[in-house]
């Protein structure tokens, strides 16, 4: 459900040149570990403000206005949550609270999850804090050990897997007539003018350069422009349809294009319509990805935070969120509980490989090296030429 929203929106480059700047060291950007934290309001004023996706949490199916996951944490510890859902695209977003992050005041919120494409570009600000793990025994205990180690935050000490998804491959089988098992297949010449990209740079590039054989936990300039070259060759040649955000699901659902780089979560909505689109993690393998929560600088009540964002590593929460956003669980132990539910199409869950990926996709999922801020507008501006933004 909430791949249909979130991830719609193609990222703009209109804060290419602020991201750079911070990123290469200006100096009132860059927040100092010490400068980060500010007393915390927690025991006295128990309450939190939570900024999320539209679309990102489970609601009650008779009252849309419920949050059973949420509602079920306020009761238990006291802590009243404030939940918006003010988050629709990255840059966006950082837009709205960067001024009050660079200039070293409050954002107004405790906790906020974003990309973590974006989440690498506040982590070498210093704009969020360090999670305490000894408050958080569900997340040391659960989290994926898959997604524990991203290059711009070993161990995850200053952000935590929200949901995951891949960025893999969806086609219709029955009209193409033929499997896709390799990203190269994109590429013969049955799906001339049949086949899509994602726009998105940051979302498209680790399967392109996957595809290619390189790995996208090392990559380097070098790859990159030899993945764009033989792309825009592939664009030159009218082979790609176009590049696309989200409407790639309407292109697939009506038959004009039969193969689209794509992603997990809204492939499991289009086969709930159409069982003929199968998902496709490739040989040369695939980009796992999450979008990540995180505690911005001098957030007022960072415990209660920490305590939220423990709640949801219980197998038994991450189950029920689950199994309303059919994204990839970052919690492998939530598989068990689905698999106990005495509803047919809740168990049914535990056994979806796009939500708990079985051994043998695993071994094919990378988390990629984001791209660095000296090397984005060298990047953007030849990814942006070539899909056309």
């Amino acid at each position: 459900m909430a791949g249909l929203s979130r991830r719609a929106l193609l990222r703009g480059v209109g804060t290419v040149g602020i991201l750079a700047a911070a990123g290469c060291g200006v100096p009132p950007a860059y927040v100092k570990a010490g400068q980060r934290g500010a007393p915390d309001r927690s025991a006295a004023d128990r309450t939190l403000t939570f900024a999320n996706w539209p679309l990102y949490i489970d609601v009650d199916d008779h009252d849309k206005q419920k949050r059973p996951t949420l509602d079920a944490f306020e009761k238990r510890t006291g802590v009243s949550v404030t939940y918006t859902e003010e988050i629709n695209d990255n840059d966006e977003f950082f837009g709205k609270i960067s001024p009050a992050l660079m200039n070293h005041q409050p954002t107004g919120r405790d906790l906020i999850v974003i990309s973590d494409w974006m989440c690498s570009r506040f982590v070498r600000l210093g704009w969020v804090q360090e999670m305490d793990r000894d408050r958080q025994p569900h997340v040391a205990k659960h989290l994926d050990p898959l997604l524990l180690r991203p290059a711009f935050d070993p161990g995850r000490r200053h952000c935590v897997p929200w949901q995951s998804g891949i960025t893999g491959i969806a086609y219709n089988r029955r009209k193409l007539g033929r499997e896709i098992k390799h990203t190269s297949d994109l590429w013969a010449d049955d799906l001339r003018g049949r086949v899509t990209l994602l726009a998105g740079m940051d979302e498209a590039f680790a399967l392109l350069m996957q595809g290619e054989g390189v790995d996208i936990t090392r990559w380097t300039a070098d790859d990159f422009h030899r993945m764009t070259d033989r792309i825009a060759a592939l664009v030159r040649k009218q082979h790609i349809r176009r590049f696309t955000g989200n409407d790639y699901i309407k292109d697939l659902s009506s038959g004009d294009v039969l193969a689209a780089q794509a992603y997990s979560g809204d492939v499991i909505q289009l086969q709930v319509d159409n069982p003929d689109i199968e998902f496709v993690v490739p040989e040369e393998g695939a980009e796992l990805w999450s979008e990540s929560l995180m505690i911005p600088n001098l957030a007022a009540h960072k415990r209660n935070a920490e305590r939220l964002v423990d709640h949801y590593y219980e197998p038994e929460v991450a189950a029920a969120l689950a199994s309303w956003v059919n994204y990839v669980c970052p919690v492998p132990a939530a598989r068990d509980v689905l698999a106990s539910s005495k509803d047919k199409d809740t168990a049914a869950l535990a056994e979806d490989p796009l939500i708990f990926p079985d051994d043998a996709m695993r071994g094919r999922l990378a988390i990629a090296k984001d791209i660095g801020a000296k090397e984005r507008p060298e990047f953007a501006k030849a990814w942006n030429g070539m899909v056309g933004l």
